[in-house]
């Protein structure tokens, strides 16, 4: 599957199109659990990660570690991103989307599903798993004294 056709599965529309935003925002926080969040959420990079690391990965590790390698590869690069930017090395994204990892990971493992409550429930608890999850990380980062 190419990327056009991938982003088009997964918003319903194509790459530009006007309507892609809102659709990833509708579809990633109204998912039925944290995991379909990440499904949905950013498809760009997705595809891509799917495709070069979660993909290969699966191949030599159990499908759990190959999402918790794969979110920490994220977080890699948004920390390299941040680091180049700030002058400073930082692993602030590195930690957020490990615990973000074991959340998906636990969702699944528990077969965590809100297929059967609205949308505004299901966004409201996507958000809350990342706000817990970066909460943590805070809590984390200060007690390790990593800033």
């Amino acid at each position: 599957m190419t990327l056009s056709e991938y982003v088009k599965k997964i918003n319903g529309v194509p790459i530009g199109n006007s309507n892609s935003l809102r659709n990833n925002l509708y579809k990633s926080l109204g998912a039925k659990n944290f995991s379909t969040f990440w499904n949905f959420w950013n498809p760009i990079f997705g595809y891509y990660l799917g495709l070069k690391i979660f993909k290969p990965l699966k191949k030599i590790l159990p499908n759990a570690f190959a999402i918790i390698f794969t979110f920490i590869f994220c977080g890699l690069i948004h920390d390299l991103v941040t680091t180049f930017l700030r002058g400073k090395v930082s692993l602030f994204f590195t930690v957020w989307f490990l615990i973000m990892a074991l959340g998906v990971v636990i969702s699944k493992r528990v077969n965590y599903n809100q297929a059967n409550k609205n949308w505004t429930i299901r966004a409201f608890t996507n958000l809350s798993i990342i706000t817990i999850c970066l909460l943590l990380t805070l809590y984390l980062n200060e007690m390790l004294n990593f800033y």
